[in-house]
């Protein structure tokens, strides 16, 4: 039997991290830590003060309120963490980080660093990726992200994203609204969900959260608030909680994804197909990976083409949707691939250091 790990994971450092309050990367560190902790390994996550976590806790300071303190809270956050494990260098066996912003101090770490990058390539400056050190390899999250990354010499594969499929009820009776789910901001575009399921004579339920950030602010009031009204049947649904975003997901007719970036994942597509309910999607980054086309919704160049397509989402089958996220996209499959990768690198560390 293998010995047990002994993994630090790094979080992004603006938001505390729980299960009610955070983003795609924050709910990968969630998941991939518990599944961690289940398969028997110790955990402990540098996050901001009053995160909530299954393993330790090592609280970087207090969550930022916006951007405007954006870089005082990454130096706050990773001085926490270098000095740290500068007082305790051999606690931890290796180190994950889930962040975009530590990876550039791996050098500095004294375990091997695996950097999951969960973005687009052009959100990264290029300087981050100037001299890697050797004790360094990242990862990225979907095949398409990786086609942006092959050139860096430390790329050591890919971990598709992963859900806990318990936690979402597979419902096969659905409502007469469609769903757009997601951080509320210009590059998500929920405007044009509105523009589709209008022109399909759709209700549409908006649900979501506008960060406290004034670009995304003003985009809110200028392209969403003119249309919250019962008489255009559209519904915002402002930071609902974990138990109504389920139910929400449930039992959508159909999730929209409209997406104006390249999205390297997905993980509300993964969560309503594993409740059963077909994605309709721009053809966008990763979502053609993630979204099969005619099976489990349908991919699409336009808002019109979304419309269209909203009439034949009532043909797909709830079944393939669900089977298609347990087939490719469980959290156990996700923990399993990292932990090949932890192995890994622990073995070529070892190997480097004979």
């Amino acid at each position: 039997m293998k010995r047990p790990l002994s993994i630090l994971f790094v979080a992004y450092p603006l938001l505390a991290v729980s299960e009610e309050n955070a983003g795609g990367a924050e709910q990968m560190l969630l998941t991939v830590e518990r599944e961690m902790i289940a398969r028997g390994h110790r955990t402990t996550v540098a996050a901001a003060d009053r995160s909530r976590v299954r393993g330790e806790l090592l609280a970087t300071g207090e969550p930022a309120c916006g951007l405007d303190r954006y870089e005082q809270r990454e130096r706050e956050h990773n001085a926490r963490i270098l000095d740290y494990l500068r007082q305790h260098p051999r606690e931890f066996d290796l180190i994950h980080g889930k962040s975009g912003s530590f990876f550039p101090y791996a050098g500095q770490c004294p375990a091997p660093v695996l950097s999951t990058l969960h973005l687009p390539r052009t959100f990264y400056g290029e300087d981050r990726f100037a001299n890697m050190p050797a004790n360094l390899q990242v990862n990225c999250v979907s095949d398409s992200q990786a086609q942006w990354f092959a050139d860096l010499p430390n790329m050591i594969g890919v971990v598709q994203n992963g859900i806990a499929m318990e936690q979402f009820p597979f419902t096969r009776e659905k409502r007469d609204y469609v769903l757009w789910l997601g951080r509320i901001c210009e590059e998500k575009a929920p405007h044009l969900a509105i523009t589709a399921a209008r022109s399909a004579g759709l209700p549409l339920v908006i649900a979501g959260q506008v960060y406290p950030f004034s670009y995304h602010q003003a985009y809110f009031e200028r392209e969403l608030r003119p249309h919250l009204s019962k008489s255009s049947q559209v519904w915002f649904v402002n930071r609902p909680p974990r138990t109504q975003k389920i139910e929400l997901l449930r039992h959508a007719r159909a999730l929209l994804l409209t997406s104006t970036v390249e999205e390297t994942s997905s993980l509300v597509a993964m969560e309503a197909m594993a409740c059963g309910t077909p994605v309709v999607a721009f053809r966008r980054g990763a979502f053609p990976e993630i979204v099969a086309d005619g099976v489990t919704g349908f991919i699409v160049y336009t808002v019109e083409e979304m419309a269209s397509a909203l009439g034949g989402v009532d043909r797909i089958s709830p079944e393939q949707c669900r089977e298609r996220v347990q087939r490719n996209f469980s959290a156990s499959q996700m923990a399993q691939a990292y932990e090949e990768l932890y192995r890994r690198m622990l073995t070529s560390a070892k190997e480097l250091a004979a």
